[in-house]
């Protein structure tokens, strides 16, 4: 079966790189998985053997006839992972716990870490994902690949980034790397449930004036008058000079809420 470039599609076909993946995952017999993206079949047939209970959301119609009949085994969903509810499709409850494991197409990894964070959340999350996105998401303040995807995913989960599986060992190949990440949702997240899609958006836009000093940035992305940005500040305990890469997500929260009570949150 030849892959599909409008899907994202780059199979891996490498036994002691699924291995690790797997091994990553840490499913125990029985566990309650589900794949996002089976493709033909590969990472789906060693987490078979170790005993998962395996759900898996494939959009490729073409792909479907083969899993099934090699997997019967296997829950499959034909359907777009994005718009399906995950636990009903693995036929799960609210309470249920569950993993998410999948070698997840590039052009759709930023809303596929955001759809793996709606609570209630898995117990882990193990994605194969662009080597750049992996640096980002494992970057500290100050570095040039920290970020607003970086502060949005850690305020909900701790990351890992594990290991690089080079490009040449998918077919066919892309043109980057690729490195495994793991996430693991905070029992407490730093911003509640309600609040994450505003907390997110507040984010984006002091990271679109990185370059200015938070007392400016507040002004410029946000539109707050110069007072309310330094009570902002003040009651954040940040620094005016200082500029959003800095901030660890822990001060991003603090600053949200800081701005919030000065009404200067984006809708």
């Amino acid at each position: 079966m030849r892959a599909k470039k409008r899907l994202g599609q780059h199979f891996l076909p490498h036994s002691s790189i699924l291995e690790r993946i797997v091994d990553a995952l840490d499913p125990k017999p029985g566990d309650a998985v589900l794949e996002i993206g089976p493709g033909r079949g590969a990472l789906t047939a060693v987490l078979l053997a170790r005993g998962a209970r395996l759900s898996a959301i494939e959009k490729d119609p073409d792909l479907i006839a083969s899993l099934r009949e090699r997997f019967p085994a296997l829950t499959l969903v034909e359907a777009d992972a994005l718009e399906v509810r995950w636990r009903e499709a693995a036929g799960l409850g609210p309470a249920d716990p569950f993993l998410v494991v999948g070698n997840i197409p590039y052009n759709v990894t930023s809303p596929l870490l955001d759809k793996a964070l709606e609570p209630p959340r898995p117990a882990r999350i193990v994605y194969l994902v662009q080597r750049e996105v992996a640096d980002r998401l494992g970057a500290a303040p100050g570095s040039t690949e920290y970020g607003a995807l970086t502060v949005g995913v850690r305020a909900a989960a701790t990351v890992q980034r594990l290991f690089t599986v080079p490009a040449g060992a998918f077919v066919p190949r892309p043109r980057v790397d690729s490195a495994l990440i793991r996430l693991t949702p905070l029992a407490a997240p730093l911003i509640p449930d309600a609040d994450t899609a505003g907390f997110r958006r507040f984010v984006v836009a002091i990271f679109g004036a990185r370059r200015k000093q938070l007392v400016r940035g507040l002004r410029t992305a946000l539109g707050l008058e110069a007072a309310a940005a330094v009570r902002a500040l003040r009651a954040a305990g940040i620094e005016a000079e200082a500029r959003p890469e800095t901030l660890s997500p822990e001060a991003f929260v603090r600053l949200f809420r800081a701005v919030v009570d000065e009404g200067g949150a984006p809708a």
